[in-house]
């Protein structure tokens, strides 16, 4: 045995028997690097098979995944001045706004969509991280009114997935005046006596988390979310401390009361169709997708204890 055998020839064979692979058909983990399936991670929602880390999701396939069926109608969301400011950077903004809609193929940072979850109906609202990080701009205001307004119409719940690095500095102080329009939103909600439902998703941040993300009649959380107004790495440097292990992440805010649930993605639906039934004082869900059986029919039908009439057997030829 020598250097030729022991690499050249295997390394000769490596090159010739190689494949092409094409690269998106794996995924990394970003939490332990495990090497995962793409069909495999979408039908987990994007959660790691091997760790549980909750990666992220777009708002169309999130809604997709909560929906009976899949089956949703998007709501027409009004559209704002583009570019009020005539905001300039790095680069213009309606140039960075384009640029986030051939990434993401969606108009803007917010999805808004009428179904049924578990035979419930209900409004649902989901924010993108991918289109620039999800920030707080009018859209996004005017999203999430117009959710209000369609849950107040059709007497339905809001469900809101929020997933934001804060407010958007190229609408400067109309992106911060969404703050007050999104929680007269919310308070549209109580008014009408219906329920708010809000699911914090990595990251939550900013003038999100200081407004409608914060405001739910119930607080669920997906696990490792982080959700804060100012990062840990800004408090560390203001206060020149090292903070606790795993501060401003889910379960240390449910720790310290301030969230109802921490909630793996793929039981969130589960979870959601028993807390909506159960806030609009309706009778637990009903597993499988028939309806619950009507009453009338139960009250007819024979009890089960009672001898039911066998047939006879067949004649002897």
């Amino acid at each position: 045995m020598n250097w030729i055998t022991n690499y050249v020839r295997p390394r000769i064979n490596s090159i010739f028997s190689r494949r092409e692979i094409p690269e998106n058909l794996w995924s990394k983990c970003d939490d332990c690097g495990s090497m995962l399936f793409h069909r495999e991670l979408t039908d987990n929602l994007n959660v790691c098979t091997n760790c549980g880390h909750h990666m992220t999701i777009t708002p169309r396939a999130r809604l997709s995944a909560l929906f009976d069926g899949g089956i949703f109608s998007e709501v027409d969301v009004p559209l704002p001045t583009t570019d009020p400011l005539q905001f300039r950077d790095q680069k213009k903004y309606p140039d960075r706004l384009r640029t986030a809609q051939k990434a993401t193929g969606e108009k803007e940072a917010m999805l808004v969509a009428t179904g049924e979850i578990g035979r419930t109906p209900i409004v649902a609202a989901a924010q993108d991280f991918s289109f620039m990080a999800g920030s707080m701009g009018m859209y996004v205001g005017n999203a999430i009114i117009a959710a209000a307004e369609e849950a107040v119409k059709l007497k339905r719940p809001l469900i809101l997935f929020s997933a934001a690095g804060g407010a958007r500095m190229q609408e400067g102080i109309l992106s911060l005046m969404q703050m007050p329009r999104t929680t007269v939103a919310v308070q549209m909600l109580r008014e009408a006596g219906l329920p708010y439902i809000v699911v914090l998703t990595h990251p939550t941040t900013g003038g999100v988390t200081a407004s409608y993300a914060m405001l739910g009649d119930v607080q669920i959380a997906e696990p490792g979310a982080l959700i804060c107004f100012a990062g840990p790495r800004v408090i560390e440097q203001t206060i020149r401390e090292k903070l606790p292990e795993g501060f401003q992440r889910a379960e240390y805010l449910l720790d310290h009361g301030m969230l109802d649930r921490v909630t793996p993605r793929t039981k969130l639906r589960d979870e959601l169709i028993s807390i909506t039934r159960m806030l609009l004082d309706m009778p637990p869900p009903i597993k499988g997708d028939l309806p619950a059986p009507d009453a009338t029919t139960v009250a007819n039908e024979p009890d089960s204890g009672e001898a039911q009439p066998q047939p006879q057997d067949a004649p002897k030829t």
